[in-house]
């Protein structure tokens, strides 16, 4: 039961890479610190791990107890979670953006007893309503000179986090057993995070996600991307807040013992991917859109001789992609064309990704086609992703040597994903990672799924759990797909379809993103609800 556990519990994954994978040096997480890049160990994290969970328990923190973060991404992130993970707490991440508020709320609905601040900013922001938060018994600044900011008397105790961590490294041999106990006492089934979403109405809902969610969804994605291993070097980005980076970055390497480096921040993305050379890099389509635009803007600027080898140079490219994905080998010509191209142009756009990318993996929204094929030409592989918080979050991931551009991949293994006809409820398919066909299409509709993914419910809305989740188990993700080539491929929002005035379900997305093609539109909105014709209104 024990060995069970440390493959599908949380703390379980950290525990066996130090004892089976790296027990001494190989470095865990790394950030920069006054100018220069420091490495922390596995096993140097789990001393601070530790250590922390000893302070949670000498201030009666217990399992099932929820404990708040907000703050940005960076080793004290998951010194945080970890600690808290180990006994049986459930982390309650907030997000940076979010108002006071929603902040209030968040703590309020979660009954959070402590919170990790990451700034003076946040901290202001955590002051102002802490005293509206009667659960709250500990604030922890992860900062210098938090005291002079507190301007007026709070319930709560404040402490630093590097206070909390020596107080707990002077008690943690007198926890350790109880650290342990608590630890192998933490079931699959049990809440290991709540992650609050917005709702349609505003008001925020947590998102109940067990460890058995977590894990499962970690090894089902590397069954499906089987490149990854222990020597991978990931930069991390986007927020840990999100269940996306927490997943794909965080956990990954928890799982297979990679190591995670944590950008200064995104105004510093391009400086530290040069800096750091990753092997693999998690994104969404908004950043490798400003790739693709300054490069095509930076490669044609020049006009004349220049400008001609780039667009060469790009359809060599695509005619070596597009060689490869037909499953032919490249001639002797088109592999020196493709040589001579990487030499005069794609390399020098590869060098600011620091030369090493086996690939990017994009989440969190769509990518245009003509973005990811873009890629593709360069020689740089983006992967697609297909999940929501409520699904923790991968349902559907492009495999590494079979792209459809366009799509979001193949269904995960142990994953039921389904088509369902909006109106009558009419399930078209149940596709599975077993069933795949290369050539298998579907009609299109609203895409539902069940099995190891799906969230336990909203923390304490079982209404709008049940109308999430059906009967039959089924979780209603509100996307408009269909399958395409055996791939899932999303269209559109539910909430963004159009009904004309008679009666035709019209989905604006995919015209509106064939618009944005075009270097001459800014922007585009459709409009046609109730209808009889579609109209465009376009931002030049």
């Amino acid at each position: 039961m024990a060995f069970e556990n440390k493959l599908t519990t949380v703390p379980g994954l950290i525990r066996n890479i130090v004892a089976n994978v790296h027990p001494d040096t190989h470095p865990f997480l790394s950030h920069e610190v006054k100018d220069a890049w420091v490495d922390i160990s596995y096993k140097e994290a789990l001393t601070n791990i530790d250590a922390i969970s000893a302070w949670f328990l000498s201030i009666g923190i217990k399992k099932g107890d929820h404990l708040a973060l907000i703050i940005e991404n960076g080793p004290d992130y998951v010194y945080y979670d970890q600690a808290l993970q180990q006994i049986g707490a459930v982390n309650t991440s907030i997000y940076p953006t979010l108002s006071e508020a929603d902040i209030e709320y968040i703590l309020n609905d979660s009954g959070a007893k402590t919170i990790l601040v990451g700034n003076p900013f946040l901290f202001r922001k955590v002051i102002k309503i802490a005293n509206d938060c009667p659960t709250l018994i500990r604030i922890i600044p992860a900062f210098d000179d938090h005291k002079k900011h507190i301007n007026i008397v709070l319930k709560a105790g404040v402490i630093s986090f590097d206070q909390v961590i020596e107080e707990g490294l002077k008690i943690v041999e007198k926890h350790r057993k109880a650290i342990d106990i608590a630890r192998e006492a933490i079931l699959p089934s049990d809440l290991s995070c709540l992650i609050y979403t917005s709702g349609t109405t505003g008001t925020p809902k947590g998102v109940m996600l067990t460890h058995s969610n977590l894990t499962a969804n970690v090894w089902a994605s590397l069954m499906q991307i089987t490149v990854v291993n222990e020597t991978d070097v990931f930069l991390s980005f986007l927020p840990l807040s999100h269940v996306f980076e927490r997943t794909a970055t965080y956990h990954i390497c928890l799982t297979v013992g990679c190591k995670i480096v944590f950008a200064q921040s995104l105004e510093l993305l391009a400086k530290n991917m040069a800096e750091v050379r990753p092997t693999i890099m998690n994104c969404v389509p908004r950043l490798l859109e400003r790739i693709h635009d300054k490069a095509i803007k930076s490669g044609t600027a020049a006009g004349g001789v220049k400008a001609g080898i780039f667009k060469w140079a790009l359809g060599v490219g695509r005619t070596y992609r597009e060689t490869h994905e037909a499953g032919k080998t490249p001639g002797i010509i088109l592999n020196a064309k493709n040589a001579l191209a990487d030499k005069l142009v794609f390399s020098k756009i590869k060098e600011k990704t620091g030369g090493r990318l086996k690939f990017m993996i994009s989440g969190g929204g769509a990518l245009p086609k003509n973005v990811g094929e873009f890629f593709g030409d360069l020689g740089i592989k983006i992967l697609e992703g297909f999940g929501l918080t409520e699904t923790s979050p991968v349902m559907a991931v492009t495999e590494q040597d079979r792209q459809v551009y366009g799509t979001v991949g193949r269904i995960i293994p142990g994953l039921e994903v389904a088509i369902q006809n909006i109106d009558n409820k009419q399930i078209y398919t149940v596709q599975t990672h077993d069933s795949f066909k290369p050539d298998f299409q579907s009609d299109e509709g609203e895409i539902i799924v069940r099995g190891h993914c799906v969230m336990k419910g909203y923390w304490n809305k079982h209404e709008e759990t049940a109308a999430a989740i059906d009967s039959g188990g089924w979780f209603h993700t509100g996307d408009i797909g269909r399958f395409y080539k055996g791939n899932l491929q999303i269209t559109d929002r539910l909430k963004n379809m159009l009904v004309n005035a008679y009666g035709k379900n019209i989905y604006p997305t995919p015209v509106e993103n064939t618009y944005l093609k075009s270097p001459k539109i800014e922007g585009v909105f459709l409009l046609g609800d109730k209808r009889d014709y579609v109209t465009a209104i376009i931002i030049p």
